[in-house]
């Protein structure tokens, strides 16, 4: 099967009325080709190994099928998605709640490593019909007996190829054979190498093969820019890029019909010559609309994706992704929209914290990378307006046309003597009329990023109250300039070899505690409460972890990223520190500790004494042995033996 055949909407699928129902919601309005191509045989109970990229829309190819055979009054475990890290977990659950929202009773959990087994263990008490989990923490939650999948009838692997390059896929086989023989079966990969192969030949039966190759070509005239926004700042951002950014013609990329009258009314109050594009317009007035954008009397046009195809108007400068797209191919298709005929053309998405795995998904896809801007400025923008009012005065001089206004105003200065500048300045404001002409500089309201505007646990900032000014704080102590070399001892397990680690990524990079902890748990399936002391410096950062951990565990924390750079992990040397700016390192972690189960070993699985996830009894590895080298379970006894290692 082919993504040649494309369905026109979601509903020819044969979905259920409450999914299409939460589709629409979405501004989902046509599949892409890998969910019109996944769906139906997933609908049917055939197994499926489907070939795409991250970014494609795997997630609702096999979400919306298999959640329309979940049955919604049987209280049990039926579905069970694998996912190499918890961040794919944790997007996959709350996709799945998201899509079934109209549905009755379906319960949703989300198992992995690094958070607390108290919450999981009661959510799985409940019995939902879904869980969604990484390897290792679903292998835990089978031994202790707090899984059952006896009344499994479909297990998906998401990314399988990143479970087989992160050590999971024994883990995999091992999950696949614990589960009834008679379930159903989606595996997704973006590659296909031998060993995914295996498991599909192994545990899936006559699959049906969808094999999608994503159109990831994007014009090289068009620059690619991204902004973090939270939801209710989104017009105000497009309002003050319009402002400032010196376009042709504007297209705006929203998500709903209702999204369109919304933001298109918003940005002609505010003076834009705009208009809406949706699949509720009638045709006549859509083609109106177009040749308005096309002659120049329109300045922008927002549309949903489905209303914009086939749209061709040579002078769209700018493309911007009010709300980002479910797909990399939906963002290539938008942004192709400028940068025609030779032009140059720029695109800006709006990212939402929990978007940026899209984002990532669509600089990987398309081999491109997509700089962070930062919104203009009310200085920006107030600078732009007195241009353009200043423009506009300027035009209107024309003195063979002004005669007879030339000759009110010389009557006027007759009868009311006056200096001509405030009589100028007078009749400029009746020009502006009752809109402020410029933005107050000293309380500059453009959004804030992101990454402090969504924590929804504490709302945004500014919808809390202003603090009040602190108090000046006392001159901090000079710091070192580097950090030591020597490991400090793990706060409550003094028994743990410790060795510090160089990270080539610091706070410049927006790097927090938080992130790091996350990246080396979820990477190298390490417990937070085994990773030691951190220092983070403006373009590096230091972590202890535990001595004598495998090559290819410090092989996968290497190629690990975090806040977009690659960790290049390595052992530290005092040589390799870079002067950190007045003030040193910006963050430490106290010693040892962070959020998760805190158990005697180190690292993640059954194991009460070791350090690293499986079913060793003594050690903290799995005991099984790989190539050209010695065991986990031999490194695992080396890490936790006291005393100094020799070579």
């Amino acid at each position: 099967m082919t993504d040649d055949v494309i369905p026109a909407g979601f509903a020819s699928l044969g979905l259920p009325f409450p999914i299409l129902r939460s589709l629409e919601d979405l501004g989902y309005e046509a599949p892409s080709p890998i969910q019109a191509n996944s769906i139906p045989p997933l609908l049917n109970g055939q197994d499926v190994l489907g070939m795409a990229q991250t970014g494609t829309g795997k997630t609702a190819a096999f979400a919306l099928p298999l959640l329309a055979r979940t049955q919604a009054d049987f209280r049990s475990p039926q579905v069970l998605v694998l996912a190499p890290t918890r961040e794919l977990a944790q997007q996959v659950a709350e996709a799945v709640k998201t899509y079934s929202r109209y549905m009755s009773d379906i319960g949703v959990t989300a198992i992995y490593g690094g958070s607390d087994y108290g919450s999981q263990l009661r959510d799985l008490k409940r019995g939902p019909q879904w869980v969604v989990g990484t390897p290792g923490r679903v292998m835990d939650h089978l031994r202790r007996g707090s899984l059952n999948l006896a009344d499994i009838k479909a297990v998906v692997l998401d990314e399988a190829d990143e479970m087989l390059r992160m050590g999971f896929i024994d883990d995999v086989n091992w999950i696949l054979e614990h589960t009834p023989r008679a379930r159903q079966v989606a595996l997704f990969s973006a590659t296909m190498p031998r060993e995914i192969q295996k498991v599909a030949e192994t545990h899936l039966k006559d699959p049906v093969q969808v094999k999608i190759q994503a159109k990831t070509t994007t014009n090289a005239n068009i620059s690619q820019r991204y902004w973090f926004v939270s939801n209710v700042h989104k017009n105000d951002a497009l309002l003050r890029i319009a402002e400032v950014e010196d376009f042709d013609a504007m297209m705006v990329f929203v998500r709903t019909k209702q999204a369109t009258e919304e933001v298109a009314d918003f940005m002609s109050q505010n003076g834009f010559r705009c208009a809406p594009l949706n699949g509720d317009i009638p045709q006549a007035l859509r083609e109106k609309a177009v040749e308005k954008l096309k002659s120049g009397q329109l300045d922008m046009i927002v549309a949903t994706d489905v209303a914009a195809r086939g749209l061709d108007v040579e002078r769209i400068s700018h493309v911007i992704n009010y709300d980002i797209p479910q797909d990399t191919e939906s963002y290539v298709h938008r942004i192709g929209r400028t940068g025609r005929a030779g032009r140059e053309g720029a695109a800006i998405a709006f990212v939402r914290g929990r978007e940026k795995r899209m984002l990532r998904d669509i600089e990987k896809a398309t081999r491109q990378p997509i700089e962070e801007m930062q919104l203009p400025t009310a200085k920006d923008v107030n600078a732009k307006r007195a241009e353009r009012f200043q423009t506009r005065i300027l035009e209107a001089v024309k003195p063979e046309d002004n005669t007879t206004f030339r000759t009110m105003v010389e009557g006027l200065l007759e009868k009311q003597p006056m200096d001509p500048l405030d009589l100028a300045a007078a009749l400029a404001s009746l020009v502006q009329g009752n809109k402020p002409m410029f933005l107050n500089e000293q309380e500059d309201d453009r959004p804030r990023r992101t990454e402090r505007t969504e924590r929804s646990e504490r709302g945004d900032r500014e919808d809390r109250p202003r603090r009040e000014p602190r108090e000046p704080r006392e001159p901090r102590e000079p710091r070192k300039a580097a950090p030591d070399e020597q490991a400090r001892p793990l706060k409550g397990n003094p028994d743990v070899d410790m060795q510090r680690y160089w990270v080539g990524v610091g706070y410049d990079h927006g790097l927090k505690p938080g992130n790091l902890v996350g990246a080396i748990a979820n990477e190298a399936d390490i417990e937070s409460a085994f990773i030691g002391h951190i220092e983070i410096f403006e373009q590096y950062s230091v972590v202890d972890l535990p001595d004598g951990m495998p090559e290819n565990i410090l092989g996968v924390l290497k190629k690990a990223r975090v806040c977009g750079q690659t960790l290049g992990l390595r052992a530290y040397r005092s040589d390799m520190a870079v002067a950190p700016r007045e003030g040193g390192a910006r963050s430490e972690r106290r010693e040892g500790g962070f959020r998760g189960e805190r158990r005697e070993g180190g690292f993640r699985g059954e194991r009460r004494e070791g350090g690293f996830r499986g079913e060793r009894r003594e050690g903290g590895f799995r005991g099984e042995r790989r190539e050209g080298g010695e065991d986990r379970a031999d490194s695992a006894r080396k890490m936790h033996r006291k005393g100094p290692r020799h070579s």
